[in-house]
């Protein structure tokens, strides 16, 4: 899914909606802004110390906010108003309970002092990640408002401030060309300080890399598929077998992502035979949970010993309204095992919450996917005695939930009562004023913790003509999967660096990095270049047709990998005198390109990466641009393409195959310096990213991983992509990891 800037494109979700409205701007109005406006919830503490959270009507034109306590008429004022400043930080702190409810909050934060400017918490995370990004976009505009000369904008005292006392509010111009309402109004509004009465409502996005999973249906039951990993049968030494379960569920992806999610739902058992009775252990943070459950097997076997278990489970919501829900064994100190109860461990699963490609009028429905593995130290016999009778065993009872799911949403109408529908036919219909593509109209990649929605259709008409256009598209795309037509039209990357006979000829053998190159595909603890044939990138008529083509060869050449460990996290790697920058080899190169990925764990983690140009950067192009210009550019278009080549299937699905923009996502620091640009991704800047990444040190001794690096194109003139860098780790050892000093 290809997410269309913040805000650039909506969708109908069962929670929530945007609604896009051309204005007529008064006279008095200086210029003309997006509006974005909606109920949100102002949390704090108040000046004796009791927490609150506030019901509040939430307004962002350009780069100036304003708050009131209710949906404004003419002539209200707001209670508080700000400007945004470039250096605004704005993070996603997942789920928090307030008063047995369940809202998803919003830091808001500076980051050139590090002070916190309030938080803000929403009812679904689609609206969460809706007015993250609102906040993203007006960022954008006050960087850029700060380059032409309007320093004015960023004052300290006009900075839009949610903590400490109201100030004084002072008159901003506001001027509408369009208006997107993100959220919808509830008949339940807070009293007071509490939450009691809050209503618990509850293009299909391509992937990057060519996918490599081969399923095939073994049953179909229950209106079901249930499908086999045929890959997996080749990796019989670890005895798994990867199972899933298929369905199509009458209902938002946010109404089904509520009910797997709310362990508190009294609804949940009425679907669930497994894990209705859930009880939280510990809250890891916004996005990760440990959970405790019992289970009564008394309905499927002949006897009555019951069990429990443990579990994690973390989640992410997708650019494309889509949800992933991972669930892994576990154990808690303060959940020993129970008398009476035999303590099991709960299979591996994810779920996989995606709303349906091409959507309906007047329908709101989504695929639901349940993936699940099998362990068994008797493979063979396991499927020679089970699997000819798997309408028997647990782990069908397991997967036939989504069976059971579908069944209550189709039998329960109160969903239906709060859907808005909006007839859509894919996930990434840009609304343009005219016909050149602006900075803010074109599409964006997923990212974990970078959201948005859907945009409405205009009418009927509209919709038949995307419905031909995305079967053209989709047609065409597969036929690239397929190898088929695997290419890399010429254009942009020749402007990138300056032709000449100045090239200088790049040896990896006069670098050397901690981590060593490997000798042979079988080799571990190393690193190779894999080349960009695997990954896909935004074709020459990509703003046309949503063509995507294979990256070829990277600009960049890969010449050293390091490896380190350290106390702390580890920053300006490249400043450091013992660095590999540091040396003759690197002086001598035109450019050099560090990217340092900051793992967080005990010790602190970095694997550095350097790239090198043959050739000197040509000004004016795209990479001059990003190495050159501010770091709010480079947030909005670096990007990461990441694939689990070799490894457990779990680790597979919680990494993805989807691009993220990473400076959206996490913590970038970028450092420009002589010939060099390293860029410090602080990975356990994203609660998301710290699941994922723990998962990832937990199997990394089995892990290949590959990842591309490359630079958002947004316009015409910018395509075909281009990748800057391709890399591969080779199951690295944690132990080799060289200290850092």
């Amino acid at each position: 899914m290809e997410e269309n800037g913040p805000f650039g494109s909506t969708r109908s979700d069962g929670a929530s909606f945007f609604k896009a409205t051309e204005l007529s701007p008064s006279p008095s109005e200086s210029q003309a802004d997006v509006v974005y406006e909606g109920p949100v919830y102002h949390l704090g503490v108040n000046r004796i110390g009791h927490h609150f959270c506030h019901r509040r009507y939430l307004r962002i034109c350009g780069t100036y906010v304003q708050m009131y306590k209710k949906e404004p008429g003419n002539g209200d004022r707001p209670i508080r108003q700000g400007v945004i400043s470039k250096f605004l930080k704005i993070e996603d702190m997942g789920r928090r309970k307030f008063e047995d409810e369940d809202l998803y909050v919003l830091k808001i934060s500076n980051t050139l002092d590090g002070t916190t400017k309030g938080e803000i918490a929403c009812k679904t995370a689609l609206d969460a990640s809706s007015w993250k990004n609102a906040f993203l976009q007006a960022k954008e505009e006050a960087s850029a408002r700060f380059s032409e000369g309007s320093g004015h904008m960023l004052e300290s005292d006009g900075q839009f401030d949610l903590s400490g006392h109201r100030p004084r509010l002072r008159r901003y111009a506001q001027g509408l060309t369009r208006l997107i309402k993100i959220g919808r109004e509830s008949e339940h509004f807070l009293r007071g300080d509490s939450l009691k009465g809050l209503s618990t409502d509850f293009k299909k996005g391509d992937d990057d890399i060519r996918d490599q999973q081969d399923w095939r249906c073994v049953r179909c039951v229950n209106g079901i598929r249930i499908l086999e990993d045929v890959t997996s049968e080749s990796n019989q030494k670890d005895k798994v077998l990867v199972l899933k379960s298929v369905g199509v569920v009458a209902a938002s992806t946010s109404d089904v992502f509520e009910m797997l999610i709310d362990i508190h739902n009294p609804h949940r058992k009425q679907w669930d035979i497994l894990t209705g009775d859930l009880e939280l252990i510990e809250e890891v943070d916004g996005h990760h949970v440990i959970l405790h459950g019992t289970f009564d097997p008394k309905y499927v076997r002949r006897w009555n010993s019951k069990r429990d278990f443990v579990f994690s489970q973390f989640w992410r919501h997708d650019p494309d309204n889509s949800y992933m829900i991972f669930q892994y064994p576990s154990f808690h100190k303060r959940c020993p095992k129970r008398p009476g109860y035999r303590r099991i461990q709960l299979n591996t699963t994810t779920w996989e919450i995606k709303p349906l490609p091409y959507n309906r009028p007047n329908s709101s429905s989504c695929v639901v996917t349940q993936t699940m593995e099998i362990r068994s130290t008797g493979w063979g016999k396991w499927r020679k005695k089970y699997f000819a009778k798997l309408d028997k065993t647990m782990p069908y009872i397991v997967l036939c939930q989504i069976a059971g799911l579908r069944d209550y949403f189709a039998a329960s109408t109160t969903h239906i009562e709060h859907t808005v529908n909006i007839p859509t036919v894919r996930n990434d219909i840009i609304v343009r004023t005219s016909n050149e593509i602006s900075e803010d109209d074109v599409t964006h990649d997923e990212f974990y913790d970078a959201i948005a929605g859907d945009v409405e259709g205009d009418d009927d008409e509209d919709i038949d003509e995307e419905i031909k256009s995305q079967k053209v598209r989709t047609h065409r795309f597969q036929s690239i999967a397929l190898g088929l037509s695997a290419f890399v039209l010429p254009g942009s990357r020749k402007t990138e660096l300056v032709n000449g006979p100045s090239t200088i000829e790049i040896n990896p053998s006069h670098f050397e990095g901690s981590l060593l190159p490997a000798s042979d595909g079988k080799s571990s603890n190393c690193w190779s270049d894999p080349g960009g044939g695997e990954f896909m990138v935004r074709g020459k008529t990509y703003f046309k047709d949503d063509i995507k083509v294979s990256g070829g060869d990277p600009l960049l050449k890969l010449v050293a990998v390091d490896w380190f460990k350290a106390e702390n996290r580890i920053d300006s790697v490249a400043a450091n005198k013992n660095s590999l920058v540091q040396s003759d080899a690197a002086q001598k190169l035109p450019f050099l390109l560090i990217i340092n990925l900051q793992v967080p764990s005990t010790p602190n983690y970095s694997l550095v990466f350097y790239f090198g140009a043959p050739r000197e950067i040509r000004k004016g192009s795209l990479l001059d641009r990003f190495v050159n210009g501010s770091d709010t550019f480079r947030d909005s278009r670096f990007k990461l393409i990441p694939q689990i080549v070799e490894g457990y299937w779990f680790v597979k699905r919680a990494v993805g195959t989807k691009a993220c923009l990473l400076g959206k996502a996490v913590n970038c620091q970028y450092i420009r310096n002589n010939n060099y640009l390293e860029i410090d991704v602080d990975i356990g800047s994203s609660s998301v990213a710290r699941s994922i990444i723990g998962l990832v040190l937990g199997h990394i001794t089995n892990l290949v991983v590959d990842m591309a690096i490359l630079i958002e194109g947004r316009a015409e003139t910018e395509l075909p992509e281009y990748l800057l860098g391709t890399m591969r780790v080779n199951r690295v050892d944690l132990d080799s990891a060289k200290q850092y000093d």
